[in-house]
């Protein structure tokens, strides 16, 4: 089904995975009050991007690969609307590094998910 030897060397995969890095760099500064909270919520959506994508790599059918990217489609939305709470809530400044890793791993993921027909 697909052309890559391992899910490492999908590009979406790359990127979702940096942002797994860059999710715990910023919540490392949140108030010790959130450990339990936002930093929690955060860094589970940022690991279930790449994690699913890596999942969905593994499935036998287009169908069930889909399903997994679609998984990851939500985590990434998760995530934003979580990094946007934080920044709202002053516990960070704006990052453009999360920013343009988040643009960019929605549209690669929405254009695997409803390709071009």
């Amino acid at each position: 089904m697909l052309k890559t030897k391992s899910f490492k060397d999908l590009i979406v995969w790359q990127k979702a995975y940096r942002l797994i890095l860059e999710a715990y760099k910023i919540t490392k500064a949140f108030p010790i009050s959130e450990i339990y909270g936002l930093t929690q919520q955060i860094r589970r959506a940022a690991i279930s991007l790449p994690s699913n994508i890596a999942e969905g790599y593994g499935r036998k059918h287009k169908a069930e690969y889909q399903q997994f990217l679609s998984i990851a489609y939500a985590s990434l939305l998760e995530l934003e609307t979580q990094y946007l709470l934080s920044l709202d809530l002053n516990y960070i400044n704006k990052n453009e590094i999360i920013e343009n890793l988040i643009k960019e791993v929605g549209s690669m993921l929405y254009r695997m998910i409803f390709p071009i027909r």
